[in-house]
């Protein structure tokens, strides 16, 4: 069997890292990048030793398996044609600009039996893995996710930046219908939204309290979940976290311990085995679309808040 042949379509910031672990992957064979800066590209390329595609065309004939890592708003137009020609892809959070774009995507790749991953990078946290192996029954989740303003990712939303990857994980750990939403968001330095807040309600009666901001002096990356039997407070930054227990009428309190990786090349890993085994990614395109689809329903409500 080949090696799988892999590029990076959008090498920005987050572009570059994916360039970066790629090239130090053995399983697979880091080829090409592809950017309409083309300075960029070639910057890159030379970097690693790839070459810089002048088009997508170009892009699509040296490569088996890509990461879209362009702006959001042109995840449609780089996806779909690469898609129409075979290529696995891994496309960075979120999936699309909306919904119908995002399941016409999920749709060509299962036709064509592609691999369709998207990149909601926190799915990798070791600390997550920590927190699924003791969760039972999740009754209320709070979630916090704050940064500096950034120099990137301001053509959306703070729901659609950064609440997003919290929205995904909620939906991922209460796997219930969510029945209720109440969202406020105010804009500080973008049109969109820079901070906000959303309380959802779910069927089976967990309630999910989430709050980002990208206005934030400090940065902050965490998750508490309470159940019966239990309370997880987890730090995605630092890859650490408590689990608090009752037990014969006091309260225990146990370090979670983890093995530390970085969740990017944890993610670009498993999509590489994806690609080349067909096997079905961990956030797939149609867990993306459920993340995005309540996204877009919370930025609706925080427009209207306004």
């Amino acid at each position: 069997m080949s090696v799988l042949r892999v590029g990076v379509a959008g090498v920005g910031h987050i572009g570059s890292n994916h360039a970066r672990i790629y090239a130090d992957l053995p399983s697979v064979e880091f080829s090409a990048v592809y950017d309409i800066d083309a300075a960029r590209a070639n910057s890159i390329a030379k970097k690693y030793a790839v070459t810089a595609a002048k088009s997508l065309e170009e892009f699509a004939d040296l490569v088996d398996a890509v990461s879209v890592a362009t702006p959001t708003s042109t995840h449609h137009a780089i996806a779909h044609p690469l898609l129409t020609l075979g290529k696995h892809l891994l496309v960075e959070k979120p999936i699309t600009e909306n919904t119908r774009e995002a399941s016409e995507l999920v749709d060509l790749a299962a036709r064509r039996r592609l691999v369709l991953q998207v990149g909601h990078v926190e799915r990798f946290n070791p600390i997550l893995s920590a927190l699924e192996a003791r969760l039972s029954h999740p009754r209320f989740i709070e979630a916090h996710r704050l940064s500096p303003y950034p120099d990137r990712s301001t053509d959306i939303g703070v729901v659609l930046d950064l609440m997003i990857h919290d929205l995904e994980v909620i939906l991922h750990l209460v796997r219930s219908p969510v029945q209720h939403i109440d969202a406020v968001g105010v804009p500080v330095l973008s049109r969109g939204e820079d901070i906000a807040n959303a309380r959802l309600r779910f069927q089976n009666g967990c309630v999910a309290n989430i709050t980002s901001s990208r206005i934030s002096p400090e940065r902050m990356r965490k998750i508490r979940v309470f159940q019966e039997d239990a309370y997880l407070s987890l730090d995605y930054q630092n890859q650490s976290g408590e689990v608090y227990r009752r037990v014969d009428g006091r309260i225990t309190r146990e370090k979670v311990q983890v093995e530390r990786e970085e969740p990017l090349k944890r993610q670009l890993m498993s999509f590489a085995e994806c690609a080349s085994t067909g096997r079905e990614p961990r956030v797939s395109g149609f867990q993306a679309t459920a993340a995005l689809e309540l996204a877009v329903e919370i930025t609706k409500r925080v427009g209207s808040s306004a």
